[in-house]
């Protein structure tokens, strides 16, 4: 196969962009179909990407018999059964992280695609950031011994327009929606551990209505591994001054640590003000490159019948994970996990 065939489903404002990099950025991709219930995001698609296959229904869409592949970015509440569908339509599938609000589902999702006869992959950008693989590297290498206590944390801008909060109550909360990126990073740079206990705790500090969804703004969770692994994480969506992500890991020979100044650029301002940078706003702006290098390294491990780099199994984990962190800040108490 010379290009994989590839109809997109979801054209929200990240959809939008898988869709403009499947077009123009990975070589051996062919963004063939799209697919829409939106009139407005298929007029979007018509001017700028000049796609001439779109579809209104994703059964449409999983319906054309020339396409080989498609990309998920719906809402997470349809993911996994998105994926079987897929996978029954004799297509491989990428679908944007979490595999699904519902840990069964999750489940049920991976089974699934471990009986199908085509491939799923469910992506989590952060494992192919220059910078996250750089680290990946180095701790593989024994840089710094044996690592055992990771710091991740995701915060995001604040959000005076409201858009946020349309999002939260389907959100899964913000263990789900956020840490569950700094799960994944943490179990991939200790060494996939299986967690054993998880606490959480929260506030909110800006967004009154998230109490009544039992939801928070800021929230902390500290995450126990089997062999005595750690990890703690902090998720935001206060913050004031940009996207803020960066992570820690701590072993026995040392410390690496991933985007501690967030940078916009690499333009430092020193004036009768102090010393500052311009920090990005938002999580695309930070991994735009990455968005890029996982797309392409989904058709290419597809086209080339070579190995994802994460497994459906380590989507159901970070889930499984994220859930457990919910359940502790809504109780109040730690959670167990066998």
């Amino acid at each position: 196969m010379g290009k994989l065939r590839i109809g997109l489903a979801g054209l929200g404002r990240l959809g939008q962009r898988y869709a403009e990099n499947l077009a123009r950025a990975v070589p051996r991709a062919e963004l063939a179909a799209v697919c829409s219930p939106v009139e407005a995001e298929r007029e979007w698609v018509r001017g700028n990407l000049g796609i001439e296959t779109i579809y209104h229904s994703y059964e449409e869409m999983l319906a054309d018999p020339s396409l080989d592949a498609v990309f998920l970015v719906t809402p997470t509440s349809l993911h996994a059964t998105q994926i079987e569908q897929a996978l029954d339509a004799g297509k491989h599938v990428f679908c944007e992280k979490p595999l699904s609000l519902d840990l069964e589902d999750c489940r049920r999702a991976a089974a699934h695609a471990a009986n199908a006869g085509k491939r799923a992959m469910v992506g989590f950008v952060r494992r192919f950031d220059e910078s996250y693989r750089h680290a990946f590297m180095h701790i593989e290498g024994g840089g710094i011994g044996r690592p055992f206590l990771v710091y991740s944390q995701t915060t995001d801008l604040a959000d005076p327009s409201g858009a946020f909060l349309k999002f939260a109550p389907t959100s899964g909360g913000i263990f789900l929606d956020c840490s569950v990126h700094d799960i994944d990073l943490a179990r991939w740079l200790l060494g996939r551990p299986k967690a054993t206990k998880v606490y959480s705790t929260g506030t909110v500090a800006m967004y009154p209505p998230l109490e009544a969804m039992g939801d928070v703004d800021n929230g902390i969770a500290i995450v126990e591994f089997e062999g005595g692994r750690m990890a703690m994480f902090y998720a935001s969506r206060t913050q004031a001054h940009g996207h803020d992500t960066h992570t820690d890991v701590t072993g026995t020979a040392g410390r690496v640590s991933i985007g501690r100044n967030p940078r916009a650029d690499r333009v430092e301002i020193a004036d009768a003000n102090g010393v500052r940078n311009a920090v990005v706003p938002s999580f695309y702006e930070r991994f735009a490159p990455a968005f890029v290098t996982q797309a392409k390294h989904f058709v290419d491990a597809v086209l080339d019948d070579t190995p994802f780099e994460l497994t459906m199994d380590d989507a159901v984990e970070a889930t499984r994970i994220a859930i457990a962190l919910r359940e502790s800040l809504q109780s109040g108490q730690p959670v167990e996990l066998g």
